[in-house]
C-alpha cells in the first residue's frame, strides 16, 4: 500500500510530495477499506502543495481531494454496500493513496458499469459548472453565456451542461489550437482573447443581451467579460489563473449596473442541505454514466509515480485532466 504524503509546502509542488508505504489500520465497525480506481489532480491540489490555496489541511497530509474507489472489505456494522462496488470518495479525504479507509456513511454508491475515470472527476468541477449556470442568472433556452478559460475542466463541463439546457456559449481561449476541440464538444462560439474581444462578441452574436459571464482568469480579462455583458448582467469569478484579482471598471459597475459575484464550491457545500447535495450529484452522475457529460483525460499515473504526476499536472499546455490510479 502506498500513499502520496507531504510534510511541508513549497514553491515546487512535486518536490514536497512523495509516495510512502503504509499499512491499513484495522477497520472500525462503521468503516470501509477501499482500493483507489482513479483520482484527478486539480489546480487546487497543486495550489495546496504550494500553500497558496484558500483552505490548507494540517500537516502531514495526503494529496488529492476527490475520486472513485472500489470496496475491498466492510466493517461489521456496515450495510448498504457490497464488496467490489464503486463509490464516490468524500471531498477532502486525501485520495492519492492506493488504499483508503473511510466512514461508510460518507460514501456515495455509483452507477454500475460507468467509467470510473470519468466518475472520479465528479465531485468538484461538474457541480461548479452546473451551479454557476443555475444560481446567478435567470437563463432561458437560447440565451448566451460567456466564459473565459473555456478549455479548463470546468469550462468543458459548462459547455456540455449549457448545451443540455438549450443555452448557447461564447468561449474565450488563449490560442487558436483550442478552438476546434471546444467546437467538437458543442461550443457555439470560440474566440481568442484580446483587447477587441467585446467588439468581436457583439458582432458574432448580433449584439445579443448576455446576462451571465463566468471568469476564471481575473485581472484585465475580467473586465473584458464585463464589457460583453448586457446592462444589469452578472459576472461570476471563480479563479485567478492570471495571478491577479478580478478587475471591473467603474463604468461597468455604475453605468451598466454590473453585479460581480464570487463562487467557491466549498462555501456552497456549507450552506446546501444534504438533500440538495445528493440531488445534484445524482443528476451529474447519471449524465456521466450515460455518456452525456465527460472530460478529456490527458495522462494517467500510478500513486508510485506521484512526483512525476504532479510535475506534469502543474505544467501548462495540456489537453485534458491528469489522473492518479492505484
Amino acid at each position: 500500500m502506498l500513499k502520496a504524503e507531504y510534510q511541508q509546502r513549497g514553491p515546487v509542488p512535486q518536490d514536497v510530495i512523495q509516495a510512502i508505504e503504509f499499512e491499513a489500520p484495522e477497520l472500525q465497525a462503521d468503516e470501509v477499506l477501499l482500493e483507489l480506481q482513479a483520482s484527478p489532480i486539480n489546480p487546487s491540489d497543486v495550489l495546496t502543495l504550494t500553500g497558496l490555496y484558500g483552505i490548507l489541511p494540517p500537516l502531514p497530509a495526503i494529496g488529492g481531494n476527490e475520486g472513485v474507489a472500489r470496496v475491498v472489505s466492510l466493517g461489521s456494522n456496515v450495510t448498504g454496500l457490497v464488496e467490489g462496488q464503486s463509490v464516490l470518495l468524500p471531498v477532502g479525504l486525501g485520495t492519492w493513496s492506493t488504499h483508503i479507509v473511510a466512514p461508510a456513511k460518507k460514501l456515495i454508491p455509483l452507477p454500475e458499469g460507468a467509467d470510473p475515470q470519468q466518475l472520479s472527476m465528479l465531485s468538484i468541477n461538474p457541480p461548479t459548472a452546473a451551479l454557476m449556470l443555475s444560481e446567478f442568472a435567470d437563463l432561458k433556452p437560447g440565451d448566451w453565456v460567456i466564459q473565459n478559460a473555456a478549455n479548463s475542466a470546468v469550462g468543458n463541463y459548462l459547455i456540455q451542461l449549457a448545451k443540455l439546457k438549450g443555452l448557447r456559449t461564447i468561449n474565450i481561449v488563449r490560442r487558436e489550437s483550442l478552438i476546434q476541440p471546444l467546437q467538437d464538444i458543442g461550443a457555439d462560439l470560440v474566440l481568442v482573447d484580446g483587447d477587441d474581444l467585446p467588439k468581436r462578441v457583439r458582432k458574432a452574436t448580433d449584439k445579443a443581451d448576455i446576462k451571465l459571464a463566468i471568469d476564471a482568469v481575473g485581472g484585465a480579462a475580467s473586465n473584458r467579460l464585463a464589457d460583453c455583458l448586457a446592462t444589469q448582467g452578472t459576472l461570476v469569478n471563480y479563479g485567478m489563473m492570471s495571478g491577479e484579482a478580478a478587475q471591473v471598471s467603474s463604468a461597468n459597475l455604475i453605468f451598466k449596473d454590473i453585479t460581480v459575484k464570487g463562487f467557491w464550491l466549498a462555501l456552497w457545500f456549507q450552506h446546501a442541505s444534504n438533500e440538495a447535495q445528493q440531488k445534484l450529484y445524482n443528476e451529474l452522475a447519471m449524465l456521466i454514466a450515460t455518456g452525456k457529460l465527460s472530460a478529456p483525460i490527458d495522462k494517467v499515473f500510478k500513486v508510485a509515480d506521484i512526483k512525476e504526476a504532479v510535475a506534469y499536472a502543474a505544467q501548462g499546455e495540456r489537453n485534458g485532466k491528469v489522473l492518479v490510479t492505484a
